[in-house]
Parts: C-alpha cells; sequence; structure tokens
C-alpha cells in the first residue's frame, strides 16, 4: 500500500550478507508467507493467521534438518519459544528469508513482531509499533512486501 513505518532492526545493522547469529536485519524485499497469533491475547487478525499454541518453538539450529521451521516442544535442538511470556510474540509475520529451503548458516526466520520499544534493537526481526502491525495484519495480501533498504 505504499506505506512507511517506524520500525526497530537488528542490533546488528541492515546486511546483504546475512549469517546465523549476526543479530543483522537481511537488506532485501522479502514476502510475508505467514501469520502467528496468540489466541489467549487477541481475536484473530486475518481469516488465514495460525494460533501459536503451547509447545510451539523456531528451529535455529543450523546443523538440524528442522533448521528455519516451526517445530513442537519437546525439541532437544536449538530453538527459540514461540509463546513468550511477555506481549513480544502476540503478533507475528514470517518473512520469507531463508525459507522454505533453508540453507544452512545464512540465519533462522525473519519475523515482523512488535517492538519493546521504539529504537530498541532486536535479534535481526522487524520490531514494530504494536498499533501498527495491528494495521498491517488483515490488510496483508500475496503482493504485499517487507522492503529493507
Amino acid at each position: 500500500m505504499g506505506r512507511r513505518f517506524p520500525c526497530s532492526i537488528g542490533k546488528g545493522g541492515v546486511l546483504t550478507r546475512k549469517a546465523e547469529g549476526d543479530g543483522a536485519t537481511p537488506r532485501g524485499t522479502h514476502r510475508l508467507v505467514g501469520m502467528l497469533y496468540r489466541p489467549d491475547r487477541m481475536s484473530r487478525p486475518a481469516d488465514w493467521a495460525l494460533p501459536i499454541r503451547h509447545g510451539d518453538l523456531w528451529s535455529d539450529d543450523p546443523t538440524h534438518e528442522d533448521y528455519n521451521l516451526m517445530v513442537r516442544a519437546p525439541y532437544p535442538h536449538s530453538h527459540e519459544k514461540l509463546r513468550r511470556a511477555d506481549r513480544l510474540y502476540d503478533l507475528i509475520l514470517l518473512t520469507d528469508w531463508n525459507w522454505p529451503y533453508a540453507v544452512k548458516g545464512r540465519g533462522s526466520a525473519i519475523f515482523i513482531h512488535r517492538w519493546r520499544k521504539r529504537g530498541h534493537p532486536t535479534e535481526g526481526c522487524i520490531g514494530l509499533d504494536p498499533r501498527h502491525l495491528r494495521w498491517i495484519a488483515p490488510r496483508i495480501r500475496h503482493s504485499t512486501r517487507l522492503i529493507v533498504l
């Protein structure tokens, strides 16, 4: 829709050549390929949004076959919990960074999620004001893109 939103980026800045653990946000144009939400904290933001359940995790272990995919607990490999105690992941937009066929070590998921506070860096994801994130979510279409300059 040609809109720009203030955001937080990764503590490693914006890089063209992203690697796992560098804390950077990848430069480029990215498709939005999924939406996850906490049904205990908000109503479904779009028809195609999937609920985050207890035990939902995201694999960030480049040595494992599930690298950069959603997995379920128990999961003995390196991962990130999607159902967090804080509100950071109440609504997650999934980008197509290194997905669906992940190149090991190129970096796991780049999410769009709420920011901790304006200007506070992320681990590589995009952080948005929660009001902007809620405005964007129901308006996403197949042609919607995230552009990181």
